[in-house]
C-alpha cells in the first residue's frame, strides 16, 4: 500500500508513518510537486504488483473494493475498472444533501455513469479511481502532468484510442465526500470548468467527452445572444427560448429529486445549485478557452 503524500501539514504524514512502523507493507512516498498526476506517476513507479488499484484521499472504500476490482478485471479482459461512485455530503446539511444529488442527477452531470450509477457492467468511457493492468502504462504513457485536473480523462481517452477497454461495474462501489458549502461547491466547478479547456493545449486526443463542453456552449449561446439580443428581436427571442428550455428542464429535475426524496425543500433550491453546477462550469470553461487562445503553447502544437 502506497500513500503519495503531497507535503501535507494537516497531520497526514504522521498518522501514515505510524502505520509503517507497525504495517511493513505500508509506504509513505513524498510528492513534492503537489498535484495529483505527478503523485498517480509516482504510485505506478514504485508499484511492483501487475495491477494498480487507485484511492483517492477523500474517498472511502467497501471492503471488497479491492478484490471485486481484480476479479472483475481478469474476468472480463478490462485494462481499467471501476465502480459506481456513491457521493455523499461532508456535512448532514440540507446544501450539503442538494450538491449531492445534483452531482449524482443526469440533468446534473449528464451521462456519467459512475455518478448516475448502472444497472449492468458496461463499457465506458472512464471511471472513478480505477484498477488499471500495470502493463497498460508501458502501453500508454503515465498521466500527464501538465494537467492539474481532469488527468484520469484525459489518459482514459489515450487508453481507449490505444485500444484499450474501461469497463463500469455496479457490483462495486466507493463513497466520494462532496463539498458541502455553497461557495466551495462554485469554486470547485469554475475550475473543473477551466481544466475542462485547458487540457487541449497539453494532450495530443480530444481531452474530455462531449458532455464536458456542454455548459461553455451553453453558457456562451447565452452570453451571445443577450448581447445582439440588445440590436435584433429575434435572437432576443432566441436567448429567451435557450433560457426558458434550461429553466423549464432544471425546474423539472428539481421536481424529480423533491418526489423522489420526499421532500419538497429540493424543489425550491435544486435550481439554484443545479445553476451554480452548470454555470460555474461553464463560465470556468468560457475563461479557460480565453487562456487556451492566448496560449502559444496551444499555437504551436496547432501548427506542429
Amino acid at each position: 500500500m502506497l500513500v503519495v503524500d503531497g507535503m501535507s501539514e494537516d497531520g497526514t504524514r504522521s498518522i501514515v508513518e505510524s502505520y509503517t512502523k507497525r504495517y511493513s507493507f505500508v509506504k509513505l512516498l513524498d510528492n513534492p510537486q503537489k498535484i495529483t498526476p505527478t503523485a498517480l506517476n509516482i504510485g505506478i513507479r514504485n508499484g511492483k504488483g501487475d495491477v494498480i488499484v487507485r484511492i483517492d484521499a477523500h474517498a472511502r472504500l467497501r471492503k471488497d473494493y479491492v478484490s471485486k476490482c481484480v476479479r472483475f478485471l481478469h474476468r472480463f479482459g478490462a485494462d481499467n475498472l471501476g465502480g459506481i461512485m456513491v457521493t455523499l455530503p461532508r456535512e448532514e446539511s440540507l446544501i450539503g444533501k442538494a450538491i449531492v444529488l445534483s452531482l449524482s442527477h443526469r440533468f446534473g452531470v449528464g451521462n456519467s455513469y459512475f455518478r448516475i450509477h448502472s444497472s449492468e457492467p458496461r463499457w465506458v468511457d472512464t471511471v472513478f479511481g480505477g484498477c488499471y493492468r500495470k502493463d497498460v502504462f508501458d502501453r500508454v504513457g503515465f498521466f500527464n502532468e501538465n494537467l492539474v485536473r481532469g488527468q484520469d480523462m484525459e489518459f482514459n481517452l489515450r487508453l481507449k484510442k490505444a485500444g484499450g477497454k474501461i469497463l463500469l461495474v455496479p457490483e462495486i462501489a466507493s463513497y466520494y465526500y462532496a463539498r458541502s458549502d455553497l461557495k466551495s461547491f462554485w469554486k470547485h466547478n469554475w475550475s473543473n470548468g477551466v481544466w475542462a479547456i485547458l487540457p487541449f493545449a497539453y494532450s495530443k486526443v480530444t481531452p474530455v467527452s462531449w458532455r464536458h463542453l456542454v455548459p461553455v456552449v451553453f453558457v456562451t449561446s447565452l452570453i451571445v445572444t443577450a448581447m445582439f439580443g440588445v440590436f435584433s428581436a429575434p435572437i432576443l427571442w432566441l436567448f429567451l427560448v435557450i433560457l426558458g428550455a434550461y429553466t423549464m428542464a432544471s425546474l423539472a429535475a428539481a421536481s424529480h429529486i423533491a418526489w423522489r426524496e420526499r421532500d419538497l425543500r429540493y424543489a425550491a433550491i435544486m435550481p439554484f445549485v443545479f445553476g451554480l453546477l452548470h454555470f460555474g462550469y461553464g463560465l470556468g470553461s468560457l475563461w479557460g478557452l480565453i487562456e487556451l487562445m492566448t496560449s502559444a503553447r496551444f499555437w504551436r502544437k496547432l501548427h506542429g
